[in-house]
């Protein structure tokens, strides 16, 4: 790849992405991942980050929202769709350059894949030993009558890959498989998936062509509950992965049906993004905020031992409000899991430290600390600043941070 391309064509994508509200936030972070080294001796050693840890164990620290993404020229499996790569769909083109930019992905032939493991490694052994990453495969999209659209796909990464990665580095990954409820096979790619490893099920239902409330699902649900595995999925607005754009899809009340089968449902990013229509007024009811249907699910007490989230990418600029509100919502954080949405806090331009700083929830002197620890160590500085934020004098629980009992699938 054309490094003047790469970056010309991150630089787009920062202003398509972080909008014109954000540019005041930009001067001391730029655009472009520098995607430097371990963290300076002082930065290392400050305080901030050493009152993060305080109280958390790090061996039960496993972000349960990683992407696992790349070109494929490892011979991974990695399948990314041509319109990426053309001028002619220029939002995905950028994205795919920033996306790879995050993850300070080496541009040399033959290096992609293989860089940004790498880059995962480092970012790991920045943090604190026994801290893990949950790798997220990505099924491809599947249309209707269960045939696989390939045009309708961004990108899909190979449960045979993920799965690969977490046992050739057993001390820094686990992996989560990615299925897609409507094809043949999707059963027995379960079960295969259980004895592989495989700690949860991704979906994104926005872009796989996934209804959560079709009776298609029925069979897959069941098999999800028999195994006790969890299902990762998006609910709200999806705009990081274009594939088949069904919006609707993302509406967490549609995530009823796998609930009442018992499934063990984490709704990604507490679905904060979007709006949705209130379904629970019948199927031209008015469009409501996505966060407040996932409020309403999540004060029901049918749902109470099931129906978890994850706060991956809620650090994110427009996802301050939301995050604010959950902080607030004690009563949830037993039921709440952390996750970073990596390699999304690596794109400068959607994230940052000041926003939060603004709202009264972080001190001013943290938001230096926090943009030096961004250009070094995205994970890190995604965890330092979801454990640094109060809401009159509220924060995040540290149980949100110990998310390995919920996926352990070892005997306790």
């Amino acid at each position: 790849m054309n490094r003047r391309r790469f970056l010309l064509g991150g630089a787009a994508l920062g202003v398509a992405a972080a909008g014109a509200a954000a540019w005041r936030w930009l001067p001391g972070q730029g655009v472009r991942n520098p995607c430097l080294a371990a963290l300076p001796p002082d930065i290392a050693d400050h305080e901030l980050i050493r009152a993060a840890w305080e109280g958390v164990d790090p061996a039960k620290v496993w972000d349960c929202h990683v992407h696992l993404i790349g070109t494929g020229d490892s011979g991974s499996g990695i399948w990314v769709n041509p319109a990426l790569d053309s001028l002619w769909h220029p939002i995905q083109y950028v994205q795919k350059l920033f996306y790879l930019n995050a993850g300070c992905v080496h541009d040399a032939p033959g290096l992609a894949d293989q860089s940004y493991v790498e880059r995962m490694h480092n970012l790991v052994d920045g943090m604190r030993p026994g801290v893990k990453l949950i790798l997220l495969a990505l099924d491809y999209t599947y249309d209707a009558a269960g045939k696989l659209d390939r045009e309708a796909t961004s990108f899909h990464t190979p449960n045979d890959y993920a799965r690969d990665m977490a046992r050739r580095h057993p001390h820094y990954f686990e992996w989560a498989a990615s299925i897609h409820p409507y094809r043949e096979d999707a059963l027995a790619a379960l079960d295969a998936a259980v004895r592989d490893g495989a700690v949860a099920v991704k979906w994104l239902p926005n872009a796989m062509g996934i209804d959560p409330a079709s009776g298609r699902c029925d069979a897959f649900y069941e098999a999800l509950a028999r195994h006790r595995l969890p299902l990762i999925t998006h609910a709200g607005m999806e705009r990081a992965v274009s594939g088949g754009a069904q919006q609707d899809n993302g509406n967490p009340l549609k995530l009823r049906r796998a609930l009442d089968h018992g499934v063990r449902v984490v709704v990604a990013h507490c679905a904060s993004l979007g709006e949705d229509r209130d379904l629970d007024r019948g199927p031209d009811g008015p469009w409501v905020e996505s966060f407040s249907l996932f409020e309403r699910l999540m004060e029901d007490p049918r749902y109470a031992a099931n129906l978890h989230a994850d706060i991956s990418a809620m650090t994110q600029f427009d996802r301050a409000e939301w995050l604010e509100r959950v902080i607030e919502r004690t009563d949830w954080h037993g039921r709440l899991l952390n996750g970073s949405d990596y390699p999304l806090p690596g794109v400068l331009p959607i994230y940052g430290a000041a926003v939060f700083a603004e709202r009264g929830l972080l001190d001013a002197e943290a938001v230096p600390v926090l943009n030096a620890v961004q250009n070094h160590n995205p994970l890190l500085f995604d965890y330092v600043l979801k454990r640094s934020l109060r809401k009159n004098g509220k924060q995040l629980a540290k149980r949100i941070f110990e998310t390995r009992p919920f996926f352990s699938r070892e005997k306790k």
